[in-house]
C-alpha cells in the first residue's frame, strides 16, 4: 500500500474508533450504576467474575510482552497473533467486568492509613488510563492494518507502556481489593 492508501484506511476507521473510545467509557460509567435488580431481573450476582478477569488482564500483559518481544525478534505473524490475542482477553475483560457489575454491589477498599492512598492512586491512574488506551489501541491496530509500520511502530511505542500499566495495575487493583469482597 502506498501512503495515500494508508492514510484512507485510518480516516475510513478514524469516525468509528473515537465513537466507540467515547461510548465504552460512557456506557461502561452508566452501567456501573445500575444493577439488573433495579429493573426487576433477578440474577445471582456473578461474584465468581473479579478473579477471572483479573487472571485475563494477567494474561494480557504477558501477551503484550511477548509481542514486543516477537517483533523486536522479527516475527511478525506471531506479533499479529499475540496482539489480536491481546484485544481479544481486553474485550473479554469487558464484558466480565461489566456482567459483574450489573449483577453484584460494588466492593469498598477497607484499607486505611497509607495503604488507602496507594491503592486509590493504582485505581484512579488505572482507569483513567483505561479510557485513554481504548483510541489508542484502535489506532495503532489500524496503522498495523493499513501497513503503515512506520506510524504503528511510533504510536506503539507511547501504546505498548500504557496498556501494559492498565492490563498490571488491573491485576494490583484486584489483589489489593480482594480481602473484601463479600460472598
Amino acid at each position: 500500500m502506498n501512503n495515500s492508501e494508508n492514510n484512507t484506511v485510518e480516516t475510513k476507521f478514524k469516525k468509528a474508533i473515537i465513537f466507540v473510545s467515547i461510548l465504552i467509557p460512557i456506557v461502561v460509567a452508566i452501567l456501573f450504576s445500575v444493577k439488573l435488580k433495579d429493573f426487576g431481573i433477578i440474577v445471582e450476582p456473578l461474584s465468581y467474575l473479579p478473579p477471572i478477569y483479573a487472571t485475563i488482564n494477567g494474561i494480557t500483559a504477558i501477551l503484550l510482552i511477548l509481542a514486543v518481544i516477537s517483533i523486536k525478534n522479527g516475527n511478525r505473524k506471531r506479533h499479529e497473533v499475540l496482539m489480536k490475542s491481546a484485544i481479544a482477553c481486553s474485550l473479554i475483560f469487558l464484558v466480565m467486568y461489566v456482567a459483574y457489575h450489573l449483577t453484584s454491589d460494588s466492593t469498598k477498599f477497607g484499607g486505611e492509613g497509607w495503604i488507602r492512598t496507594v491503592y486509590f492512586f493504582i485505581l484512579l491512574s488505572h482507569i483513567l488510563l483505561s479510557i485513554i488506551i481504548i483510541p489508542m489501541v484502535l489506532f495503532t491496530y489500524v496503522r498495523a492494518l493499513s501497513q503503515s509500520f512506520d506510524r504503528h511502530k511510533k504510536l506503539a511505542r507511547i501504546t505498548f507502556p500504557l496498556w501494559l500499566y492498565v492490563a498490571v495495575t488491573g491485576v494490583v487493583v484486584y489483589l489489593m481489593i480482594a480481602p473484601y469482597y463479600v460472598n
